[in-house]
């Protein structure tokens, strides 16, 4: 072996291992410039139960939050019907802890057993004291109190059962009266309320629109070519030109990145997601994306 020649290669090959463990060079940032930003949320409110309109509670443009009321419908005879339904339950649950009947029923077995235990000792002690007639009707006496305690039970029991039957219906009255007043299901603004105060609504149709414009969605399309750099959850710049001159950006989330490519454009759609607490940004404006490099 030459070796002269052999130690004269050494320091290249080790130079070439060098670059090869060297970290690769970090992705450039990859820039979207026809984005467009979307809602990621609307709700059409639908009436639960038929009936007029009694009220506007939230107007068109109003910022509400989850749970507050919308639209107030005629609840007057959901009311008393509630009202009745809570009478009706107080009623069955006094009946079903009355058990008056089963104490005076174990009131009266003791006194015919006690009757029936004096005349048998009597009659132990003087055989013809009692009739045989007068113990049978005695025995007879005792055993109808037992039943009676089984009667008065078998009745608390009913009382108690009819007692949650009651409850039930009071419930159903009340969710009744609660469907009655349409509440906004997301937080967000009044976009359109369909129906005014005096109008008649059937169940399931449409009372209000709610859009969700605190967070929105950036959406654009990336070529197959990029699709391995844009990470989900990798951080995006969102720059919105609002007209005034001035660009104005807005930190955002990858938050899809479809595993679908276009055939005929060689594109995939993607979407990042971004906060807007103050509503500068609003559904329908365009944008550019710029998909930041994740660090090493």
């Amino acid at each position: 072996m030459n070796w002269t020649r052999s130690a004269c290669c050494f320091p290249l090959i080790a130079l070439a291992a060098a670059r090869l463990a060297e970290p690769a060079a970090a992705s450039e940032p990859i820039r979207i410039d026809a984005v467009l930003l979307q809602l990621i949320e609307q709700v059409d409110v639908p009436a639960r139960d038929p009936g007029v309109i009694q009220s506007l509670a939230a107007k068109e443009g109003a910022l509400v939050a989850a749970g507050d009321p919308l639209v107030q419908l005629d609840d007057a005879e959901a009311r008393q019907e509630v009202e009745r339904a809570r009478l009706e339950s107080e009623i069955a649950e006094a009946q079903a802890k009355n058990d008056v009947d089963v104490r005076y029923a174990k009131k009266s077995l003791e006194v015919a057993e006690a009757e029936l235990r004096r005349a048998q000792e009597s009659v132990n002690e003087y055989p013809k004291s009692i009739s045989q007639t007068e113990l049978d009707h005695l025995r007879l006496t005792a055993e109808r109190a037992r039943l009676s305690i089984e009667q008065a039970q078998h009745e608390l029991h009913l009382a108690a059962l009819t007692a949650q039957l009651k409850g039930n219906a009071l419930r159903t009255a009340e969710q009744r009266l609660a469907r009655l007043t349409l509440r906004s299901p997301i937080n967000g603004l009044v976009a359109q309320v369909y129906r005014r105060p005096g109008e008649w609504v059937e169940s399931g149709q449409q009372v209000a629109r709610i859009l969700r414009i605190d967070r929105l969605r950036a959406e654009g399309f990336l070529s197959a070519a990029l699709l391995a750099q844009a990470v989900q959850g990798a951080a995006v710049e969102l720059i919105v030109d609002p007209g005034a001159g001035e660009a104005q950006s807005h930190p955002a989330t990858l938050a899809y990145v479809s595993p679908e490519i276009d055939p005929v454009n060689g594109q995939a759609r993607v979407w990042a997601e971004v906060e807007n607490p103050d509503m500068r940004l609003k559904p329908g404006q365009r944008a550019a994306m710029v998909i930041l490099p994740q660090s090493p």
